[in-house]
């Protein structure tokens, strides 16, 4: 066994930042590269002020959930986790992110770090066995205190009932030394909101916890009891210190836990604020070791206003924006458009606009419109600046104070007030140019004064474009170093491991500096962008992709609402009724909005003239409008949508009208997978009389298309967005 060190670093010398690792159940998608390019910034910061910095990266690759997953997909759970690891090591490589550790889960090193903490917890008296029945989710790999049968308050997924012996952790022992540790250091958990959250779960009174499992074998086994394995939150957590060394007798890796532990920055989604902020810290406690210095939760990053989800199928993958607008464009935007702590919203409009009106329009314009003119006038050397007169005050005293203002943003995580901060001076160095015009010269000048008031514009204005770019480094690293190239500073990258990111000190960039060639940036965005970047999502997602974690293909279309064809619309049965072919498709429905035309579906023949004419359906008898209008059909959006006990046909839905939540019944469970339907817009006869089904009453109706002879259901929907609560007529 290692004798590390238990209680390590507290002297703030180095600096250690992880990500959340990222569950092998998905691709990984573009909130996954958020939270890492986040992880990724700081830890470029930090390297070039000369702090050692340790960044770390991985892939949490165990629990049933991963078992499960691999025997639908035909593989065995080690080639299902090396597969979809090896996608998130390959992004993240392709994107230039500098992660020093990437930790698998499956990894010996990790198993040895886990046993051996296990094994200190039981020693120490914190673990014991036990017997457990209660409700498991598969879906969070948690346990939850809910009825049998009951879905999951995280995710709304039907829970299953499991009993089996259990270890246990004494957790309830912790509640006041937790409570007591949030009292004395509030910057453990950020922001605000996330800590009145966890200070709220633990102040309920926390139980023990199971932490192991004995009804499949996909995970770490427990030290001399190897029929059960380590519960995977467990096993996941504890990669913030085995990657570091922990429970190894190596050398080097003593000296790398002594060195990084304890972890400055967790950086965790939301989510799992809990299990990072109360049951982490809860073991490190009884393990005698330090407590991380800080928990940040970022928010979700939505997807045209919902939070993405394969199951909603509202995915979009960072290789979408990498093949049209670069990996800084991306960087950029997140952390500009995403006030960090909060949740944020992605659409490709919106990114062509920063992308456009930011980069191509702001600071690309700049730099190109700077070194272009030294080039033309002084044949690409930066001159002699001059005097300096009001004007290049001016700019001295506002570079000074973007500078603190952006450290201390930068330092905080506020990243889009830094950027905004540091755009500001973009600007005025714009305005600075566009007053001082050098490409003009003023009649009143001789050539000579001309030629001086263009050395000193154009030496301010390049030395405010180093500044700038210095401190754009850690954001927008490949367009930083091509800018300092054309600087002629050579390379950031080692500017920034030599520390001259640090000094900006106004005069760094010293006359008879030579440019180098000039070059385009960011070449405006185009009209199409847009739609290119939507068909290759498209394409992607009717690619063939794996199954992944739930047994659902990552191929349903990110755009569109709904993926089902929109061919054919009729009133489902209400649920438990059997579904009747019908002979002729009915006539579409139209959804009514102010703005917006968009079909619930496409009529398959023309309605023929209504003065008596027969339909063509036999046994089908014609209806007046005065009938028709008193059919109050509205769109609304799945939030839940669940399997009922004993009921092979029926889902429970939960949906919402936008003015109300309510519960529908529809017997389509033959035909759906509820975890699909969740975020998925439905039209719904929505005036229905209530009727109990089951015991569950039904408060409405959803309208599906009924295909081919077995009458196969296909829900209604739309080839445009389509508002909730809109109504059809």
């Amino acid at each position: 066994m290692s004798n590390a060190p238990e209680s390590t670093n507290q002297s703030g010398e180095s600096f250690y930042i992880t990500t959340p690792i990222y569950y092998v159940n998905a691709r990984p998608h573009l909130g996954h590269a958020y939270s890492t390019i986040v992880c990724d910034a700081v830890a470029r910061r930090k390297r070039s002020q000369g702090v050692p910095t340790w960044f770390l990266t991985g892939t949490d690759e165990h629990g049933q959930k991963i078992e499960r997953s691999a025997q639908k997909a035909g593989k065995t759970p080690e080639e299902f986790a090396t597969e979809v690891s090896g996608e998130f090591r390959s992004l993240w490589d392709r994107m230039g992110l500098t992660y020093d550790d990437f930790i698998r889960t499956t990894e010996e090193r990790h198993k040895r770090g886990v046993q051996k903490l296990f094994t200190v917890l039981k020693e120490r008296g914190f673990i014991y066995k036990g017997s457990y029945t209660g409700q498991y989710c598969v879906s969070d790999e948690a346990f939850v205190d809910v009825p049998p049968g009951a879905p999951c308050p995280d995710c709304g997924r039907i829970t299953e009932t499991i009993s089996e012996e259990n270890y246990f952790f004494k957790l309830s022992a912790f509640e006041r030394k937790l409570l007591e540790h949030y009292e004395e250091h509030p910057e453990f958990i950020q922001p605000e909101s996330r800590r009145n959250e966890v200070l709220a779960f633990v102040r309920s009174g926390l139980k023990d916890l199971s932490v192991s499992r004995t009804s499949f074998s996909w995970g770490i086994p427990v030290p001399g009891d190897e029929k059960h394995v380590i519960y995977v939150w467990i096993d996941a957590l504890i990669n913030y210190v085995s990657a570091l060394g922990y429970g190894s007798d190596a050398h080097e890796d003593q000296e790398r836990f002594a060195k990084f532990w304890p972890a400055n920055v967790h950086l965790v989604g939301k989510e799992i604020i809990r299990f990072h902020a109360v049951y982490w810290p809860a073991w490190l406690m009884a393990a005698g070791l330090s407590l991380p210095k800080s928990v940040i939760a970022n928010g979700w990053l939505l997807f045209d206003k919902m939070k993405m989800s394969k199951s909603v199928g509202n995915i979009v993958r960072a290789e979408t924006v990498l093949k049209v607008l670069g990996a800084d464009a991306l960087r950029y935007f997140l952390l500009r458009e995403i006030s960090f702590g909060h949740d944020g919203n992605f659409t490709f409009e919106a990114l062509v606009q920063r992308y456009n009106g930011d980069l191509a329009n702001g600071y690309g314009n700049l730099v190109s419109r700077v070194v272009n003119m030294i080039h033309k006038y002084f044949g690409g050397v930066v001159p002699e600046a001059g005097a300096t007169g009001a004007a290049e005050a001016a700019i001295h005293g506002e570079a000074a104070r973007v500078i603190l203002e952006f450290n201390a943003q930068f330092e905080t995580m506020d990243f889009a007030r830094a950027l905004e901060t540091l755009w500001s001076l973009i600007a005025a160095v714009d305005g600075y140019l566009t007053s001082s015009a050098p490409w003009k010269k003023p009649v009143n000048l001789t050539d000579e004064e001309h030629a001086g008031s263009q050395a000193r514009v154009l030496a301010t204005a390049s030395e405010t474009i180093r500044i700038i770019t210095a401190l754009l480094h850690p954001v927008m690293p490949e367009s930083a170093a091509k800018v300092w190239r054309q600087l002629g500073l050579g390379e950031i990258e080692e500017a920034a491991q030599s520390g001259q990111l640090k000094d900006l000190a106004w005069g760094k960039l010293p006359a008879g500096t030579k440019f180098g060639v000039p070059a385009p940036l960011f070449p405006r965005a185009e009209k199409d962008v847009i739609e290119r970047m939507q068909n290759l999502e498209n394409e992607d997602k009717s690619g063939g992709a794996a199954t992944t974690g739930d047994g659902e293909s990552s191929a349903s279309p990110v755009i569109t609402e709904a993926t089902a064809p929109p061919s054919m619309v009729k009133v489902a049965p209400n649920a438990g009724e059997a579904v009747t072919p019908a002979a002729e498709p009915e006539v579409a429905v139209k959804a009514e909005s102010p703005d917006q035309a968009s079909y619930a579906a496409l009529a398959a023949k023309p309605a023929e003239a209504a003065h008596g004419a027969d339909t063509g359906t036999p046994g089908v008898a014609l209806i007046g409008i005065d009938d028709f209008t008193k059919v109050e059909l509205r769109v609304a959006q799945v939030l839940v949508a669940e399997r009922i006990p004993k009921a092979d046909k029926l889902l429970r839905l939960e949906v919402d009208l936008g003015y109300e939540r309510r519960q529908i019944l529809a017997g389509i469970a033959q035909y759906y997978e509820p975890e699909k339907l969740v975020g998925r817009k439905v039209v719904i006869v929505a005036n229905l009389a209530p009727r109990k089904l089951r015991g569950l009453d039904s408060n409405g109706m959803v309208l599906a298309a009924s295909i081919g002879y077995q009458g196969a259901p296909v829900l209604a929907g739309f080839l445009e967005d389509v508002p909730v609560g809109a109504r059809l007529k």
